[in-house]
């Protein structure tokens, strides 16, 4: 009786999954085959990547789409056969694991993957939102900062935790917030932790009241200046994590220079890049409308910045006693149009790619040992015929004074000339150097002028 009843209950089961078949209404567990996969059962934290290895064995994928909080998602494969072979290996016992987790494949009611409607939406804006999955190390603004500028003019960002890491990135248009999501979803800040997960926030653009470790406000100028004694307002990396920060895949946080106490009507751009260059190479500097006198200058790395804080911090020079300081801010912001300074040249300059870098490569770094300011000069890069009163017409014009003396070094080649310049003070060399470092020298010889080069050595008379 009980086997007969079973029998018959099973019978009228299928019976109603075929009538409504043919009903026309789709049979939930047996859908119509579909280029679109449905995947159930996802690990906590899984990525569109780890989705797509784990089903492009099968074929092309063509779009994947993760339901983060059902932990289910989609995969839209490039032909059908890629994703019936994907559907029947699932159904068949076999388990396919996406991120360490065996999960679920089955067709889709879906022949397309449609992103959320705020992404399809007109009012798409651009501000993203970053959840960092696995976070390991400590997340700021400059960290955010140095993943997201490379693809678009950084506006604002906001940095929160809740359940998790999250940030908010400001952008200056919708197509540079389009460029940091496609290129950076996915990705891990620092090898294998901190993953990405990108999408669009609802807020069309973000309030900061003030420029932090969680908030800053690009568009507007800070000079982080410091108070009371010590060099720096704050220990640069307040967080526990500081030192990993710095050595990871987007390491260099701290590498902006502030400088203050410039003369205006000597110190510009190339002025600045002359006597920074010393000590590691330059990517970018900057002067502030808003605050005369003060400028920022952009190091490629960290440890060229503090080399630079430790040498030129307290020197004097036009009459003012320099100071400089590592600012929180780790990047400047590329400037299309910027303010003429009274000299008439620009008040922002990028460097990055100029030849005038000393520290570009293993070898040029140990030729260039970075050396404290003093009264002595090294030259080099002199066309080899020039004199002792060519050179001094050099600094006569550039600062109104020669140095006390000239030294020839001996060369195994007749190519240039190099040697020693002694002023009478260090200040003098410094102001020699600020003005007349990496002068043109043209010659007859040449097509090209010689780029007259000098750097700080040691004085060991004191």
């Amino acid at each position: 009786m009980w086997h007969n009843a079973k029998r018959k209950l099973t019978m009228t089961n299928e019976t109603d999954k075929k009538q409504k078949l043919d009903n026309g209404t789709e049979n939930p567990h047996e859908p119509t085959p579909s280029v679109c996969v449905h995947v159930r059962g996802l690990a906590e934290n899984t990525l569109e990547r780890d989705v797509k290895g784990a089903v492009q064995q099968f074929g092309g994928v063509k779009n994947v789409m993760v339901m983060a909080r059902k932990r289910q998602g989609l995969v839209e494969f490039e032909n059908i056969a890629a994703a019936k072979s994907c559907v029947d290996y699932s159904k068949s016992g076999n388990s396919i694991f996406v991120n360490g987790q065996p999960a679920l494949f089955n067709f889709s009611t879906s022949n397309k993957i449609e992103p959320p409607k705020e992404e399809t939406s007109s009012k798409s804006n651009v501000v993203l939102l970053f959840t960092i999955l696995n976070a390991q190390y400590v997340i700021t603004v400059d960290v955010i900062y140095k993943i997201t500028s490379p693809y678009g003019n950084v506006q604002r960002i906001v940095v929160f935790k809740k359940n998790q890491v999250q940030a908010m990135v400001e952008f200056d248009s919708k197509e540079s917030a389009q460029r940091a999501k496609e290129n950076l979803n996915g990705a891990d800040i620092y090898s294998g932790c901190c993953s990405l997960k990108v999408s669009y926030a609802k807020a069309a653009y973000l309030n900061v009241q003030k420029n932090n470790a969680e908030s800053w406000d690009y568009t507007k100028e800070s000079a982080d200046e410091p108070t009371g004694n010590g060099l720096l307002k704050e220990p640069r990396y307040g967080a526990p994590n500081a030192v990993e920060e710095r050595g990871g895949v987007f390491g260099g946080q701290g590498a902006v220079c502030l400088v203050y106490n410039l003369d205006k009507d000597k110190m510009n751009c190339d002025r600045l890049f002359n006597l920074f260059c010393l000590y590691g190479n330059v990517d970018r500097v900057k002067f502030l409308r808003s605050k005369e006198g003060t400028a920022m200058v952009q190091m490629s790395d960290v440890h060229s910045a503090d080399r630079a804080l430790a040498n030129l911090n307290g020197i004097t020079a036009f009459g003012q006693r320099i100071k400089v300081a590592i600012s929180k801010q780790t990047s400047l912001n590329e400037e299309p149009n910027p303010y003429p300074m009274d000299d008439g040249t620009k008040s922002y300059v990028n460097y990055s790619s100029n030849r005038n870098n000393r520290f570009t490569n293993q070898q040029a770094a140990q030729k260039n040992r970075a050396q404290a300011p003093s009264k002595l000069l090294h030259f080099y890069n002199a066309p080899p015929k020039f004199s002792d009163d060519e050179i001094n017409q050099i600094f006569v014009k550039a600062v109104g004074k020669a140095p006390k003396s000239i030294t020839h070094f001996p060369s195994k080649t007749e190519k240039s000339l190099t040697g020693l310049l002694e002023f009478s003070n260090t200040t003098e060399a410094v102001e020699a150097l600020v003005m007349a470092n990496h002068d043109p020298i043209a010659v007859k010889e040449s097509k090209n002028p010689f780029l007259f080069k000098l750097c700080f050595t040691r004085d060991n008379s004191s």
